[in-house]
């Protein structure tokens, strides 16, 4: 059978990263939960490696090795978890960067799990009002439960009106799990151009 591919994009900036940390234990979880029915795949890719190489992107249109890697690797998933911190109320310039360069087609009907992180609770709201109109826009599946971890929440249970991190966890990623089973990756690019008819075919079929 051949493996689901779950891929997890970090955008965090340090090291140690509580970024890093989330995109770690959903794509865990995610993988656990698939894993009780099919063999699974995880990557998890560390944007801040890639920062060079996504800004000379943006200026000259051509992903270096590493760039082009990481590209395929989210566009041939199954499953994507995103995961950035929040600054000034909304994702970071990295994040985003690193989706500007990817076709905005090429996520098209891929289930997708947000998370984020920040200092306090005030900041989860971009999650809502950034995150999930960015993969709306792709025109991914984005799942109903978006997780957000503060500072507070590391290693808290929640509260009567809140899920603890663990539980927000679980939930996000078994919704990811579900839609990866219903949802199998679409044709990668490479394999779609490699399907294109060429023109000059094209134009003989058309002569009488």
């Amino acid at each position: 059978m051949k493996p689901l591919k779950i891929v997890a994009v970090s955008a965090g900036l340090s090291r140690p990263s509580s970024t890093r940390l989330l995109a770690d234990r959903l794509a865990e979880a995610t993988r656990r939960i698939l894993a009780e029915e099919a063999p699974v795949e995880v990557r998890v890719i560390e944007l801040r490696e890639l920062a060079s190489d996504i800004a000379d992107n943006l200026v000259t249109g051509f992903p270096a090795a590493p760039l082009r890697e990481a590209i395929e690797a989210v566009t041939e998933a199954d499953g994507l978890i995103a995961v950035t911190p929040i600054f000034t109320a909304s994702y970071s310039g990295l994040f985003k960067s690193f989706f500007d360069v990817i076709d905005n087609t090429a996520l098209t009907g891929k289930p997708v799990l947000i998370a984020a992180t920040g200092g306090t609770a005030r900041h989860s709201l971009a999650l809502e009002h950034a995150m999930r109109p960015l993969f709306s826009y792709l025109r991914a599946l984005v799942v109903p439960t978006a997780v957000f971890a503060a500072s507070e929440d590391w290693g808290t249970a929640g509260d009567e009106r809140t899920d603890g991190l663990s539980d927000r966890i679980t939930r996000a990623s078994r919704e990811l799990a579900d839609l990866t089973r219903r949802h199998p990756a679409a044709v990668s690019a490479s394999a779609q151009i490699d399907e294109v008819i060429p023109f000059e075919q094209q134009l003989a079929a058309l002569r009488p």
